[in-house]
C-alpha cells in the first residue's frame, strides 16, 4: 500500500520514522531551551526567578534590564564595545580588501612569498603569542589603550580576511582590467570603480564576521585592557559573575544585552552574508 504525503522516505519504517524525528525534538529541544530560559529570566520579575528559577516567561518586568543597565554598569561597558569593535572591524575590512587586491591583482617583487608568510597568522594559534604581544604592547606604550586593543583585534583576523578577499579578486576576469586600461583608467580608479563591485558582497560578509568576532571577544579585552577603564560587555559580564553575590537575574539581562546587537547586526546584513556565502560556495 502507498503512503500518499508521508514524509518517509521509501523503505524506511514507521518506527525508524517515529524515532528519528523523536531524536530531532531533542536536539530542537536542548539546542533552544538554553537561549530561551536565559530570555525568560531577563524579562521575569526579580521575585519570580527566585522562586520559580526554571519557569519560562510566567511574568513581564525590565527591572532585570534596567539593573544590569545602570547598576552593573552596562551602559559604559556597551559604549567601549562599540568603541572597540567598529574602528577594529572598518580596518579589518579596508585592510584585508586592499592587501586581498595587491595579492591577487598586481605584479610584484616577492609577492606570493609576502602572501605565504602572512597566511603563517592562520596557523599560529593566538594563545601562543598572546604574552610575548602583551610586552611588546607595554615597551610600545600602547598597553591599557584604546589603539593598542584595536590593533590586536585587527592583527587577529587580518590575515583571514586577506585570504577571503584574495580568493575573490583573483576569479574577476582580466577583460575587465584590460579594459578600463585601454580607456585610460589609473589603478586607483581601476581599484575602486572597476573591481571593488565585484567583491561588494564577499566585503559584506567579511564585515559582519568580524564585528562578531571583534564585539564577542573577550580574552583580548580581558589581556590588554587591565585597568578596567575601557572594559567591554564581554568583560563586564564576567565580572558580574565572578562577584561574591549571584544575582542571576541582571546577570541573565547582561547576557540578553550582549547579544542584541550582534543578532540585529545579522538580520540587518544577511543578506549581504549570505550572498558571500553563496559565491564562496560556487567558486568552492
Amino acid at each position: 500500500m502507498t503512503i500518499t504525503g508521508s514524509s518517509r522516505r521509501p523503505g524506511q519504517t514507521p518506527s525508524t520514522s517515529a524515532v528519528r524525528q523523536l531524536v530531532l525534538l531533542a536536539f530542537a529541544f536542548l539546542s533552544l531551551f538554553p537561549p530561551l530560559l536565559i530570555l525568560s529570566t531577563a524579562i521575569r520579575t526579580p521575585e519570580d526567578v527566585r522562586t520559580a528559577p526554571f519557569d519560562l516567561f510566567t511574568s513581564f518586568s525590565v527591572e532585570n534590564i534596567a539593573a544590569a543597565w545602570t547598576r552593573a554598569n552596562f551602559s559604559e561597558y556597551f559604549l567601549n564595545s562599540v568603541l572597540l569593535a567598529v574602528p577594529s572591524t572598518v580596518l579589518v575590512v579596508v585592510l584585508a580588501t586592499a592587501a586581498g587586491y595587491a595579492f591577487a591583482r598586481c605584479a610584484f617583487l616577492g609577492r606570493d612569498l609576502l602572501f605565504y608568510a602572512m597566511m603563517l597568522g592562520l596557523l599560529v594559534p593566538f594563545f601562543t603569542i598572546m604574552i610575548p604581544l602583551y610586552f611588546q604592547l607595554r615597551q610600545l606604550g600602547l598597553l591599557d589603550t584604546l589603539i593598542g586593543a584595536i590593533l590586536v583585534l585587527t592583527m587577529t583576523q587580518l590575515a583571514f580576511g586577506t585570504f577571503m578577499m584574495r580568493s575573490f579578486f583573483i576569479d574577476i576576469p582580466n577583460e575587465f582590467e584590460q579594459a578600463a586600461r585601454v580607456d585610460g583608467a589609473s589603478e586607483w580608479q581601476i581599484f575602486l570603480h572597476v573591481m571593488l563591485p565585484f567583491v561588494r558582497s564577499a566585503a559584506g560578509a567579511l564585515t559582519v564576521f568580524a564585528f562578531l568576532q571583534n564585539w564577542n571577544n573577550f580574552l583580548v579585552p580581558l589581556l590588554y585592557l587591565p585597568g578596567g577603564e575601557y572594559r567591554p560587555l564581554t568583560a563586564g559580564l564576567y565580572l558580574l559573575a565572578s562577584g561574591r553575590t549571584l544575582d542571576i537575574g541582571p546577570l541573565a539581562a547582561g547576557s540578553l544585552l550582549t547579544v542584541l546587537p550582534v543578532i540585529a547586526v545579522f538580520l540587518v546584513a544577511q543578506r549581504q552574508l549570505l550572498r558571500g556565502f553563496m559565491a564562496g560556495a560556487v567558486k568552492g
